[in-house]
């Protein structure tokens, strides 16, 4: 019995660190929607590059809000479109027509081996610009921006000192799926980048949220720009890492946090679409290490898993002390998810069900290896191992 007890009793020590000393994660801050300060003149030329594929019931939409900004700068928009199979780039140059700010739509070239897709189509976008702006936009053909996002972004990067400004957006929310797992999705990047961390700059914790992205561009150019990061999968926090250390011998740091204002305009349409967003790139983040695998596989069993089955089994054997080990972690683990679910509107009982959100994390975790070790990668937009929206 006495190593059950010990079984019971390291999850509960794990979600008291986690809550008391992990940066905080849990809290879901910082968060970009207060009203944005005073800009420094003279005020930065800023360029959005919007890389695109097979985005035709949103792109429009999304090139709406870029042009829509209250920026009293100048702002470009740049719209690649990365051999979509449908409509994308007819109905960008619609929205083109009449935008109050200036919109360009090019076709992206032939992707060049190594490259992964959404990073060449974002190469694509900056060899098209002949001056070089003050600060590049990289954002998603499928995310709809407040009017005053640039400007927010901006004063935070002028303020604060920022090499790199990000913003994790509201993801799509509604359905029961969604509601289950894009919530726990959001937590789980929170508990792995500890946002916090990032803007302190602390322990070395570095990474971005790819659909929003304010970068200035000499600090970019001289960490090597796009060409340095082409094979990355998960480009946003390899972006990061490789702004970080050009920042910080210029005294300038990174920034992540989130935000209500920018929404993603693209719901997921069931469980298979969640499963395949996740098993694109968790293998990857692992850096295709077995041992790696194998030791989240066990934390998350660990952390989400054991606690409410020690606390009903326990219930169940009359096992007392068992039953409490367990359901004080179980409580922690759903009060800790609490914040998470408030930002996206959802019930805080639901936070008794992080663990069932964790089960199906898990399994989408070993997917993206068994998918890995067949060679079949995970597809995204019709490619095969390609980055999203690439």
């Amino acid at each position: 019995m006495s190593w059950i007890l010990l079984l019971a009793l390291l999850p509960l020590l794990a979600w008291i660190y986690l809550l008391a000393l992990h940066g905080g994660f849990w809290r879901a801050i910082p968060r970009l929607d207060a009203p944005a300060g005073s800009l420094d003149e003279p005020l930065p030329r800023v360029i959005a590059v919007v890389p695109a594929r097979n985005e035709a019931d949103v792109v429009g939409a999304a090139l709406t809000s870029l042009a829509a900004q209250d920026y009293p700068g100048a702002l470009e928009i740049l719209l690649v479109d990365d051999h979509s199979e449908d409509e994308t780039a007819t109905l960008a140059r619609q929205a083109a027509v009449g935008a109050p700010r200036p919109l360009r739509v090019i076709q992206a070239g032939e992707r060049p081996p190594g490259w992964v897709g959404k990073l060449w189509a974002l190469q694509s976008g900056c060899q098209a610009v002949e001056t070089r702006p003050d600060y590049w936009w990289f954002t998603d053909a499928d995310i709809g921006h407040a009017p005053d996002t640039l400007t927010r972004l901006m004063a935070e990067a002028q303020s604060g000192r920022r090499a790199l400004v990000s913003l994790m957006v509201r993801l799509s929310c509604a359905t029961g799926w969604e509601r289950l797992l894009i919530p726990a999705f959001v937590f789980f990047f929170q508990k792995l980048y500890p946002f916090p961390w990032v803007v302190a700059d602390r322990r070395g914790t570095t990474a971005a949220a790819g659909g929003c992205m304010l970068l200035r561009a000499d600090d970019f150019a001289a960490a090597g720009g796009l060409p340095a990061l082409k094979g990355a999968v998960i480009d946003d926090c390899s972006l990061a890492a490789a702004v970080r250390p050009v920042a910080r011998q210029a005294g300038r740091g990174l920034y992540l946090g989130l935000t209500l204002r920018s929404r993603s305009l693209r719901p997921y349409t069931g469980l298979g679409e969640i499963w395949r967003m996740v098993a694109r790139s968790a293998y990857t983040q692992l850096r295709y290490q077995p041992l790696l695998l194998l030791g989240t596989l066990l934390g998350m069993v660990l952390l989400y898993l054991a606690p409410p089955l020690l606390a009903l089994g326990g219930l169940l054997s009359g096992a007392w002390l068992l039953a409490a080990l367990g359901g004080l972690a179980w409580l922690l683990m759903a009060i800790s998810w609490v914040p998470t679910l408030r930002l996206y509107d959802v019930s805080p009982w639901r936070g008794l069900l992080l663990p069932v959100a964790g089960a199906l994390y898990t399994a989408m975790t070993f997917d993206s290896a068994r998918r890995h070790w067949q060679g079949k990668g995970a597809a995204w937009k019709g490619r095969v191992g390609a980055g999203k929206g690439s």
